[in-house]
């Protein structure tokens, strides 16, 4: 008996006949496409070192040699007829050129970013900027004057009232400024303004006493020697 297929399978073969034969079609596309390119861009880098070379030869005045070079530009447009196996050994030999220039490039432009990068470490903290001012003031400062007076001297930087008082109150955690409060406003001050005020009493309390103590000494020793002569 003859052997009958159900139309199905038969449906299901051709189909999947006709999608293998696509993605076969669409690969070899790939391939010469890619090989068309490769062999464009080596004919477009002749034409351009033809170039170079002609204005190079014209601008040292040989003039005669050029009559002499005219085959160059009919060996150049008869690259595209070679069909041998070197062309994806070519096309692989420009991309890996350009590759190479690629990461030329990119180096370059890393290492002509690293130098404007210094600057940023002088940049003051916010820290810094705030315990400056406090220090420079005679009176006491409030979270808002001292981020006005900041917002005008460094207009470059957005100080919020909000930041500042933060800071203010870790300042005062760590006892790098005093915190006084008048009524419901807050003010602040920095403690290295008032250090040297305070110092100076203590060092002067023991002189005068080590001076009080020798004066009566001396005056005992008089008594004792006008009683003795007596």
């Amino acid at each position: 008996m003859p052997d009958t297929k159900n139309p199905t399978e038969l449906t299901s073969q051709y189909t999947a006949q006709v999608v293998a034969d696509l993605e076969r079609n669409a690969k070899e596309q790939e391939r010469i496409g890619a090989e068309m390119e490769a062999l464009q861009e080596q004919l477009n880098a002749l034409r351009h070192d033809h170039s170079v070379l002609t204005n190079l030869r014209q601008a040292l005045g040989a003039t005669g040699a050029l009559a002499e070079t005219g085959p160059e530009p009919t060996a150049a447009a008869s690259v595209p007829r070679q069909k041998a196996p070197a062309k994806s050994a070519e096309g692989k030999r420009v991309r890996s050129r350009k590759a190479d220039t690629g990461k030329d490039t990119a180096a370059r432009a890393s290492a002509a970013k690293k130098p404007p990068a210094k600057p940023s470490s002088t940049v003051p903290s916010l820290i810094e900027l705030i315990r400056r001012y406090l220090t420079e003031q005679r009176e006491p400062r409030s979270a808002a004057e001292v981020s006005t007076a900041l917002g005008q001297t460094h207009p470059d930087r957005r100080i919020q009232t909000n930041v500042v008082r933060t800071t203010l109150e870790n300042l005062v955690a760590k006892s790098h400024a005093h915190r006084a409060k008048q009524g419901s406003s807050v003010f602040y001050t920095a403690v290295d303004a008032e250090e040297p005020s305070v110092a100076s009493p203590v060092v002067e309390q023991p002189v005068k006493a080590e001076t009080k103590t020798k004066t009566e000494t001396k005056a005992k020793v008089k008594a004792e020697a006008k009683t003795a002569g007596a």
